[in-house]
């Protein structure tokens, strides 16, 4: 295993990953870093978490971001599923009030 530059991922050969799969799998989770799976000295693939690969292929809207700032400047970031079924729940009732 060999490491590039800091911004690229790490090289590993096709045989270390093979024979080391679940640490690698671990370490890509882990580190948010990707790995780059060379056979006789050639790239041939990248291994990268999910994440990574779902924020790769569908980049996040701009409005969901500003709404997860808007969300973690007024602490609703942290609610549980719970709270915020609660919070749905009450207001609803006050409108149905207001009717």
């Amino acid at each position: 295993m060999r490491k590039t530059n800091k911004n690229a991922g790490v090289v590993v050969s096709a045989l270390h990953a093979r024979t080391n799969f679940g640490a690698l799998l671990r370490r890509v989770d882990d580190e948010r870093r990707s790995l780059v799976i060379e056979k006789r000295g050639t790239p041939r693939a990248v291994l990268l978490s999910l994440r990574d690969y779902v924020r790769l292929s569908a980049p996040e809207p701009e409005v969901l971001k500003a709404i997860g700032r808007e969300s973690e400047a007024r602490g609703t970031d942290k609610l549980s599923s719970r709270q915020i079924d609660k919070i749905i729940r009450e207001t609803r009732a006050r409108r149905t009030k207001r009717k």
